[in-house]
């Protein structure tokens, strides 16, 4: 059945730097690309009128690679704004003026979600809940206690169906190509389980460091900020079952049935680190012990993946920026061929900058020994060139498609995982920048490792 499409957006925090970075370019490719033809109402207190808004969002347009003449004057003939204080009635009756008695609007809360149950409260009291759709920034709480009562203060005014939480890594071409590749090709669901896998890698690797964030990073760290959303993400894309059912949910409850299955985490299966100088970073505290790295150990408790190690790692001021997947596979049940390497054999998901799916296979010498070198063989490779997440995210909120949304129970259960280590996490090691962490990470995989390295595309997968 097909959802009927919001009529408006309204998108709060209109003055911000998502609005200026990310909004207004996603904005401009539905104006452009899918001929959105709506309202769009920027909603801030900033002492703007409109005309400061269309010339924020030019100014927006001007720094991520300009847009042409037409598109940028229907964007902006789109465009209304109210200027008021989100505590204000008077605000929320402005706003239902400007949606110009819109019946289904796009409701985009970019703004802290210590103002998600000021602005929803309202909107319910204006009228303005019926029948629209809610859309949320991340974080989605500080742990699992948090994000519950986030959640409690949602639905009480908006229903699971219309509540769309955005995580932008899902909306990535290269997150997406992780499912397509698995379920539009059967030869690897005979090799896609305990049987055929040794272990999976999953990195998320940046070069920077924590630059002008530095109050923001010293209160969130690496394991909320980027592992208990966009990793585990990943994680159930790459190892959750087939979907059954051809409606928007088919996806996410295979994902929920995943992440459920992931066993907490505890002491002994993180490593966290710290790069040197991260104290000297204005905002962070001089005695810091947050976590600009982390890498963990999980398992999923289920029959296809029971006994598989799965590691994650991500940090700042790591060797190169980059992300992406390796599936291990078993090795031979015994040796063939008289070498000192043991057979070799993965499948790699490249996620960023570029875009590759490669397989590795170990192949014969030429000569008369019986022996063997690494290659890889790419089956796809591509420039990470593709439609914005945020784009693509927003336009799939107005149709009502929730299948690349965090659901309630999935953000719970991702919560899971991570709680048991945030009231009480080992201590932070120091590591360089510019190196890939703390040795204690190449422990933590033991007869596992070692970590593989992101590599150029094409090149050999080992380190």
């Amino acid at each position: 059945m097909t959802e009927p499409q919001s009529d408006a957006i309204v998108f709060f925090g209109a003055t911000g730097d998502l609005a200026k970075k990310q909004i207004f370019p996603a904005l401009l490719g539905l104006v452009r690309d899918e001929g959105v033809d709506v309202p769009i109402v920027g909603v801030a207190k900033a002492g703007w009128g409109l005309e400061q808004l269309k010339a924020r969002a030019t100014e927006s347009l001007n720094e991520h690679g300009g847009a042409d003449p037409a598109a940028l004057a229907r964007l902006l003939s789109l465009l209304r704004y109210v200027d008021g204080d989100y505590n204000d009635p008077n605000t929320f009756a402005q706003l239902g003026q400007a949606l110009a008695g819109a019946k289904r609007p796009l409701h985009y809360l970019a703004i802290p979600p210590s103002l998600f149950g000021v602005v929803v409260s309202a909107l319910a009291k204006a009228g303005l809940a019926e029948n629209a759709r809610l859309v949320v920034e991340k974080p989605f709480g500080h742990d699992r206690g948090s994000a519950a009562a986030l959640n409690r203060i949602l639905s009480a005014h908006f229903p699971e169906e219309a509540i769309f939480r955005i995580d932008h890594y899902l909306g990535k071409e290269p997150v997406q190509n992780i499912v397509y590749t698995r379920f539009a090709n059967a030869i690897f669901e005979p090799l896609w389980n305990r049987q055929s896998v040794r272990s999976i890698q999953i990195t998320m690797a940046e070069s920077f460091g924590v630059q002008d964030r530095g109050a923001f990073y010293d209160a969130t760290g690496a394991l909320r900020d980027v592992v208990q959303n966009h990793m585990l993400q990943v994680l159930a894309n790459l190892m959750m079952d087939p979907p059954t059912g051809e409606d928007h949910e088919a996806s996410r409850d295979q994902k929920a049935a995943l992440l459920k299955a992931v066993r907490p985490l505890d002491a002994g299966s993180i490593v966290r680190g710290q790069y040197r100088g991260y104290r000297s970073v204005p905002g962070v505290k001089p005695d810091s012990g947050v976590e600009t790295y982390v890498a963990v150990k999980l398992f999923v408790d289920s029959w296809r993946w029971s006994g598989v190690p799965i590691y994650i790692r991500a940090g700042k001021c790591l060797p190169v920026t980059a992300a992406e997947v390796l599936v291990d596979f078993q090795t031979p049940p015994r040796p063939v061929f008289a070498e000192a390497d043991p057979a070799v054999g993965h499948m790699r998901f490249r996620l960023s900058p570029d875009v590759s799916v490669a397989l590795g296979l170990k192949v014969k010498r030429p000569g008369e020994k019986m022996t063997g070198e690494p290659v890889e063989l790419a089956l796809r490779e591509q420039a990470a060139a593709d439609m914005p997440p945020y784009q693509r995210l927003l336009g799939d909120a107005m149709r009502g498609d929730g299948e690349l949304f965090s659901r309630e129970d999935i953000v719970d259960a991702q919560w899971r995982v991570v709680e048991p280590i945030l009231a009480n996490p080992p201590p932070v090691i120091e590591y360089e920048p510019g190196t890939w962490g703390p040795e204690a990470a190449e422990a933590l995989l033991g007869a596992d490792g070692p970590w593989r390295d992101p590599v150029p595309s094409g090149a050999d997968g080992s380190r």
